[in-house]
This record gives C-alpha cells, structure tokens and sequence, in this order.
C-alpha cells in the first residue's frame, strides 16, 4: 500500500502549516476523489478559520508537487485523487458521478505509427457505467 499524502508530504519535508495539515488529512481513505469545495467542508470541521483561497492554493501547490492528481473525468468541477503512487484508471459512474480508482492492468500504448511525432506524456482512461447503487436503483423503477 502506498504511504498516505500526509506521509509523503512528511518525508519530502515541506512546510506542514495548520491550514496545509488539514486539507492532506482530508485525503484519508481509499477511492477519495474530491472537489475544491468538498475539500473546503471538510477541512472547516477541524480548522473552521480556513479560507477557500487557501485550500485552493494548497490544492494547486500538491498538484503542481504531483502529489495530487487533477481529474477532470465528469462534467462539473474538477476532483483531486491522492493515489499518485500506483497506475491506475478510473471507473465513473454515469448517474451518481461517483469515481473510483481500478488497477491497470497493462501498459496502454500507442502503435508507433499513429502517433504523429506526438512525444506521448500521460496517459488517462476512464471506465464509464452505473455503481451498484444505481444499477440497482435503475432496474427497480423499469
């Protein structure tokens, strides 16, 4: 399992303010994929002073670090995912707009080919359906 984003900040020494505390211990737990202003709420219940500027800072700071991934992989805000560590994909769901993460299971690639003299950088798949919830949900009400 891969150290949590508070530890890694911890072993790369930076500068752990209250407010910066708060918004990395808002990243505890699996599957966590937030946005800006669901990091905000949540860090308010342990630092209620917080401003919105700062966790938008801070949250710009640990993407620009690459301790946190930008997602951009449902319409609406964009969401922040902690799990940096591992190659993994995403798997959405279409109603509830739930993410979660899903392991990768090969080195997706491009066929030299096709690449257009692109240098190819990153990499980002998204598995798109209905959680459980609400395929349950969806098979009730036909």
């Amino acid at each position: 399992m891969a150290p949590d984003l508070l530890s890694r900040l911890r072993a790369r020494n930076w500068r752990l303010s209250s407010q910066r505390r708060v918004v990395a211990e808002v990243f505890v737990g699996d599957h966590v994929h937030l946005t800006a202003e669901e990091v905000h709420q949540r860090a308010r219940t342990s630092l209620p002073e917080i401003s919105r500027a700062t966790v938008y800072n801070t949250l710009n700071e640990l993407v620009a670090m690459g301790e946190l991934l930008e997602l951009d992989v449902i319409d609406g805000p964009k969401r922040y995912d902690p799990n940096v560590g591992d190659d993994h994909d995403h798997l959405v769901c279409d109603s509830c707009q739930a993410i979660r993460d899903v392991p990768r299971s090969r080195k997706p690639s491009i066929p030299e080919g096709t690449r257009a003299g692109y240098v190819v950088t990153g990499v980002e798949i998204t598995y798109r359906g209905l959680c459980p919830k609400c395929a349950e949900r969806r098979s009730r009400n036909r």
